[in-house]
């Protein structure tokens, strides 16, 4: 058994494939590290240019694609290894990028998942949208980054050069513990894809695993490969996937109310879209909350299993207002002791 298994779930990622695959056999190949790729049911010629061109790269194929969580949760059963690393076929990874994280996590044993750097590959002074220097959530659950919230991406001038706790770790390059893992279940399958990454961390968080961002490995993410940001079914997930988090994570205490303010937020959103010309965008809210309703009972029985609890790392503070009323661009500009 290796020690780590870099896993890169494809998907008609041909071009990705043939441009990112070989810098990852550079640089992470080695007796201690495993590359494989599973491939997710995909119609371009990505299985046979693997075969032709990445002898060396061990091929696992799932019968249809079951998005980001259920293909990784497939295709994970078939790997034996201490550590999961999931990275995107649109990653392009850099020298020494496994050792520092894996070295942090050895000597921490409470520490369940982490996160690289993650710059942008067209704008690599920058951040990338995916993940930047480690992901947090507000209190309704509004996800956002140290280096980008919403939209507005940070420079990297070395202001998040510190190993720090986070509250997610993208799903972008996640390093992760296999047992862990495979005990917590995996990914959220229900999820298809989007916000998966999230849950699970929440979800480790309650068992008292930590979530851990390290500076020192650098990656750079296309982003968008699987869906264009501008999507209305990836704003239809998000949504949906969102308010399915939180019912599934939130203490009891704070369900009721965040579920119904999160929603009336949502409403808002839609009434822009609708006034915007985004009649797409609109519709997509009103999907995603019609089928977090059906999915209610099935979500209720996954709560009871999680069993939530307080955790860390979550924003006190209301993101929307604070990024477009406050205008709070910026991390650093967001108020500490509002963290919890």
């Amino acid at each position: 058994m290796k020690k780590v298994a870099v896993v890169i779930l494809n998907w008609n990622g041909e071009k990705f494939l043939r441009d990112f695959l070989p810098l990852v056999i550079e640089h992470s190949a080695s007796e201690d590290t495993e590359v494989i790729v599973a491939d997710n049911n995909s119609t371009d010629n990505s299985v046979e240019l693997l075969k032709a061109q990445f002898p060396q790269v061990r091929i696992i194929i799932n019968e249809k694609n079951e998005g980001f969580a259920g293909g990784y949760n497939k295709a994970l059963q078939q790997v034996d290894a201490e550590y999961f690393v999931l990275l995107n076929s649109d990653v392009e990874v850099t020298e020494n990028w496994i050792k520092p994280v894996i070295e942090m996590m050895d000597r921490n044993s409470d520490i369940g998942a982490a996160q690289p750097k993650i710059r942008s590959y067209h704008q690599p002074d920058y951040f990338e949208y995916a993940g930047a220097a480690g992901g947090y959530i507000d209190k309704y659950g509004y996800p956002f980054c140290r280096g980008r919230i919403f939209d507005e991406l940070e420079k990297d001038e070395g202001q998040y050069d510190d190993v720090a706790e986070v509250f997610w770790a993208t799903g972008a390059c996640l390093f992760v513990r296999t047992d862990l893992f495979k005990q917590s279940g995996g990914f959220d399958e229900d999820f298809f894809a989007h916000m998966e990454e999230i849950d699970f961390c929440w979800r480790i968080k309650h068992k008292g695993y930590k979530v851990m961002y390290h500076p020192h490995s650098v990656v750079y993410h296309v982003g968008g490969g699987t869906l264009p940001t501008a999507s209305s079914f990836k704003a239809y997930l998000n949504i949906r996937n969102n308010n399915a988090m939180l019912y599934k994570n939130l203490p009891q205490g704070k369900l009721t109310t965040t579920i119904f303010l999160r929603l009336i937020l949502d409403g808002i959103a839609a009434v822009k879209f609708f006034f915007d010309g985004g009649m797409a965008d609109f519709m997509a809210v009103i999907r995603a909350h019609i089928h977090f309703y059906k999915m209610i009972p099935k979500l209720r029985k996954k709560r009871k299993q999680i069993k939530p609890g307080k955790v860390s790392q979550i924003y006190k503070g209301n993101l929307v207002s604070a990024f477009y009323l406050a205008g709070k661009k910026k991390f650093s500009e967001l108020k500490t002791e509002k963290f919890s």
